[in-house]
Formats: structure tokens, sequence, C-alpha cells
């Protein structure tokens, strides 16, 4: 068996590459990976699974100087965007085989078109996905209060934008007086949707103390606006509970996020010309209002002082005829206040008399037996009393002005005082008994 050298084998393969008809100028679809620049631009290739998202297919290529500065000004001035990684791309491309840097893709030609349809049909697949959801309304949905001074703004710390959205807010004509909070947040790049849904979430947490939320960002390139069209931020702001504001880029820029925001405005010093013309418009109407109150305020009083002119007028007479009217009523009260007295007192005053005649002839009889009971009593009384009982030959005996009862309560030489009808007798106690 005869073995050849790998220069040759490579060499056989290069010929049967390079040159050959089926593989130069050929255009492919892909996505671009690795992109990296050094004069001339160095990638990969990528065809990727629709499904699990792995790679069926890879591949060197690049674009040499030559044709670089060309196609990056057709693709950036037709997308808006940088020709880098993650895009998907229609290429022309070349194959070429070196035997010392092996197989690529030599591109030269790029057709922006494709990227562009892509972008859209991406974002129309997010769009449809939210309405299938019942939920691409919502924010839009919400009422906002007469005049939104409580401002959240999620802004990255420092943006040109954020600067701009704070002067145009603080300098308005008619001094309205705003509060404004930012909750900084990523506002590009792969982590930027995570970063202001966290931000929305941080406001939601005290959404009492808010009237609505401005999301806003300064312009750049196309590319850097790739965060905002993410299904997951779209869904948190359309089921957001306060209005948000979308001022994001120039006006020609346009994300998902202006689908599903309550308000879109092209830039972020738009988003505070908006909000101040919602506080100018409610202060022409209080001033509207005020006009209407003050002109209905002076047609009462222009009638209020006719009314009370005539009031006057009539005035001088109007006491002198109450009082002889009043006068009149109170006489003729009287005189039949005076008959309906009498009418109503005569009989009263006879029953009366009868009554006073009974009372008198009832206070004779009951004095009388009163007197007939007292005299009996005084009989009685003069019967029982100690005088009597000594008349009738009784006496009383007393030992220190106690009355004696019994001989047991006498000791020798006791003395004794016995008083008997008329006089008294002293003793002496000798003996026990």
């Amino acid at each position: 068996m005869q073995a050849i050298t790998l220069e040759e084998f490579t060499s056989r393969i290069s010929g049967a590459v390079n040159g050959t008809p089926g593989l130069a100028g050929v255009w492919v679809v892909a996505e671009t990976s690795d992109v990296r620049r050094s004069g001339h631009c160095y990638l990969e290739l990528v065809q990727k699974h629709p499904l699990t998202g792995d790679p069926v297919a890879r591949m060197r290529a690049t674009i040499w100087r030559s044709t670089l500065a060309h196609i990056d000004s057709v693709f950036t001035r037709a997308t808006g965007q940088r020709l880098e990684s993650g895009i998907k791309v229609m290429v022309r491309v070349t194959a070429s085989f070196h035997p010392a840097y092996g197989l690529s893709a030599n591109i030269t030609e790029i057709d922006p078109s494709y990227t562009l349809g892509d972008l859209v049909k991406r974002r129309q697949e997010i769009i449809a996905r939210l309405r299938n959801e019942g939920i691409i309304d919502l924010n839009r949905e919400l009422e906002w209060p007469d005049v939104p001074l409580r401002i959240a703004v999620i802004s990255a710390p420092g943006a040109a934008g954020y600067g701009d959205f704070i002067h145009q807010l603080y300098t308005n004509p008619s001094r309205l007086d705003f509060h404004v909070r930012l909750f900084p947040a990523l506002m590009q790049g792969i982590s930027a949707p995570s970063s202001i849904i966290a931000a929305l979430e941080a406001i939601a947490d005290d959404e009492d103390n808010w009237d609505c939320v401005v999301i806003i960002r300064g312009g750049g390139a196309t590319s850097d606006f790739a965060a905002f069209e993410n299904y997951e931020l779209a869904a948190n702001i359309a089921q957001f509970p306060l209005p948000v504001v979308i001022g994001i880029g120039h006006e020609r820029d346009i994300t998902v996020l202006d689908s599903v925001a309550n308000m879109r405005v092209k830039t972020p010093t738009a988003a505070a010309e908006w909000l101040i013309a919602r506080g100018d418009e409610a202060l022409d109407t209080l001033e509207r209002l005020g006009s209407q109150v003050y002109l209905l305020a002076s047609d009462i009083l222009a009638g209020s002082k006719e009314q009370i002119a005539r009031i006057g007028a009539t005035l001088g007479q109007l006491p002198v005829t109450a009082l002889n009217g009043a006068r009149t009523r109170l006489d003729r009260l009287a005189m039949a206040v005076s008959d309906t007295a009498v009418t109503a007192l005569r009989p009263e005053m006879s029953r009366l008399d009868v009554l006073a005649e009974r009372l008198s002839a009832s206070a004779e009889s009951v004095i009388e037996r009163r007197r007939v009971q007292i005299d009996r009593l005084d009989g009685l009384v003069q019967v029982l009393s100690p005088q009597a009982t000594l008349a009738r030959g009784y006496s009383i005996t007393r030992v220190n002005g106690h009355a004696v009862t019994s001989a047991s309560e006498l000791a020798p030489g006791d003395r004794l005082v016995t008083t008997l009808a008329s006089g008294t007798i002293t003793s002496t106690v000798l003996a026990d008994r």
C-alpha cells in the first residue's frame, strides 16, 4: 500500500473545492457567531435546530478587508445595526480550502432585507403570543390620574437620555411639582431584560407611591435595542398595574414594548414633554372651571342684589303691617281666652264650693273624735301614774337613785330612801334578811 503526504491530500481537497461552480457565489442563510475584527472580519456561520436550538451545521467564514467596509456600510445603513454575533443573515459565499488553514467560506455580499425580515418576524411572533394570551392591551387600558406627578423612572444611571428627561421635566414653564425617583437598570445587552424586570418589581412593591412608570433610553444602533425585543419583558409591562410610558431611542426606533405600553413617545425628552402636557391640560381645565364658577357666582350675586333692592323698598312698611296684624290677632285671642276661661271655670267653682263645705264638716268631726280620745287617754294616764300609786298606800325605795325590787340587791350599810305619797324616809340596812 502506497501512502501520500498530508500536503498532497489537502491539495487534492483544495483542487476539488476551489473553483467548483456549485461552491462559488452561493447564497446561504445562517446565524452569525464569534464575530471578530482585525482588519479582516472573522466569524462563524451556524445553523441551529428549529426546536432545540442545537447547532446542526457550522463553518468558519471570512470577510476580507477589501470588501468589509462596503458590506458594513450597506448592512448598517439598511438595518441600523452593525454586523455582530447572534444575527440571522443571508450572505453570498464562496467555499475556499487552504492546506494550512482548512475549509472556510469567503463572504462577498450580504442581503440586509433578510435580517430585517427576521427581526420583524420575531417581533410579530411575540405580539401574536401576547395577543393570544389576552394580555397585550392590559396596560394600555389603565386609566391615568388627572395629573401624574409621581414618576418612577427606569433608566441607566448617568445616561444622557435620563439627564435630558430630568432637565425637561424640572424646567417646565408651568412650574409643575414633579416627584421623580430613578430605578436603575441595564438598558442594553443580554442581561437588560432581567434587570428592567427587577426594577419593575421594585416599583410594584411600592405601587401606591407612584402614578406611572417611564422607561427611557437614548438613541443608538438598532442592535442596542435587541434587549427590548423580549417576550418576558413585554409580558411584564403588559400586565404592570401602573401606566407605562416608553421613550426609547429615536422616532424611527420601534420595539415590541411599544405595542404593550400605555404610551409610546419617540425620545426621553418627548416623555417629559408628554407628562408636562398632561399637567398643563389639568391646569387649563382648572382655569376654565374657575372662570365658570366666577361667572356663575357673579350672576347669583347680581340677582341677589336686585332681590335685596326690592325687599329694601318694601321693608319700611313691613314692620307696621306686621305689628297691626299681630295686634288684631292678639285682641281676638284675648277675647276668646276670656270667654273660654269663664265658661270653663264656672262649673269648677261650683264644685270647689261643695268641696269646701264638705271639707269643713269633715274637719270638725275628726277634731271632735280626737278630743274624746285624748280625754280618755288623760284619765288613764292619771290612774296609772306613780303619784296615783303612792296615793293608794304604796311606796318606792331607792338605793343610790335606783329602785329596789328585791332584798337580795341590798347589803348591810346600804342607805335607803323611801318615797311615800307625802314625804320621804331615809333608813340604813343593818343586817342580811
